[in-house]
């Protein structure tokens, strides 16, 4: 029997025009997208994946071409925010798969469109006993696959909602190394800083930019009277955007309607611009924009 070491060049299996057949196409896909940004924080429940889809529409209100590719491989949910089901067919053709087109146009991709059924959830391996490293391994194969093998066509922008943790940015920075920053969202309850704390740390230290900090559900705002009242006790989100050195971008309140469907099917931010949430999510979205154009290089 040979060993490795006695085969010749890669034995036959042509693995190096592969991986550079697949750098290339994966190149070619993001070529065409003006501005990569990762929206994420240290854990679940802060909104993150609404306030992605809702700045996504504030984006597109303003003209902008917008595509979001839903990191979140194993809670994906960008595309019942943009009202399409997991019930659409994918289309596929020598090019690549077409991604889905959600409310005001917003194009995505998300695992949702890959699963059977819309409570079948994502399974790596068939056997209960996958090693933590050849899961993250495979959940880095598939991210790579969503962004090389989707049509994205020309975007000016595509947010990456990214799923609870902070180490799943390694993956993403290392397919695309242009990444303009990432913005933080965190709510203003103490155990929800804290954690949002690292992944600031983290991204600080692997030289990420950091783009800002958003405070979500700062306030509770009633959808009657526009009211506000506080939802969370704890320390001012601000402090710890001072404590980090980091700019603090958006103070966004809670309203309920944010994860309702509309009645016409679009997003909140598109029927709610001039509430007081809608103003939030926009002026969140100008300290972006002025982010990137300050520091943008194309």
């Amino acid at each position: 029997m040979k060993t490795y070491h006695d085969l010749a060049g890669d034995g036959g299996s042509n693995i190096i025009a592969q991986v550079v057949s697949q750098r290339e196409k994966l190149r070619s896909r993001l070529d065409k997208i003006k501005h990569k940004i990762s929206l994420m924080s240290g854990k679940g429940g802060v909104g993150k994946s609404s306030i992605t889809a809702n700045m996504a529409a504030c984006l597109a209100d303003r003209g902008y071409r917008v595509g979001i590719l839903d990191a979140d491989l194993n809670g994906p949910s960008i595309g019942h925010l943009l009202g399409v089901g997991n019930d659409r067919k994918l289309t596929i053709d020598e090019n690549g798969v077409a991604p889905g087109v959600g409310a005001m146009g917003i194009k995505f991709m998300s695992m949702d469109m890959l699963l059977p059924t819309p409570d079948s959830p994502v399974m790596w391996t068939e056997e209960a006993g996958g090693t933590a490293a050849w899961v993250s391994t495979m959940e880095s194969t598939a991210l790579r696959e969503l962004l090389m093998d989707t049509q994205w066509g020309e975007l000016d922008y595509l947010l990456i909602d990214m799923p609870p943790g902070s180490d799943r940015i390694d993956n993403v920075r290392d397919l695309i190394p242009e990444l303009e920053g990432v913005v933080e969202i965190t709510i203003p309850s103490p155990v929800s800083q804290h954690i949002v704390s690292k992944s600031i740390t983290k991204n600080s230290k692997m030289g990420v930019p950091i783009i800002g900090l958003v405070e979500n559900m700062a306030t509770y705002v009633c959808p009657h009277c526009e009211q506000e009242g506080k939802l969370f006790e704890g320390e001012d989100v601000r402090k710890l955007a001072q404590s980090k050195e980091i700019p603090f971008i958006g103070k966004i309140p809670f309203d309920t309607r944010i994860s309702r469907k509309t009645a016409s099917g679009t997003l909140f931010y598109a029927e709610n611009k001039e509430s007081v949430t809608g103003k939030a999510i926009a002026a969140a979205v100008d300290n972006i924009l002025k982010f990137i154009d300050k520091n943008s290089k194309r």
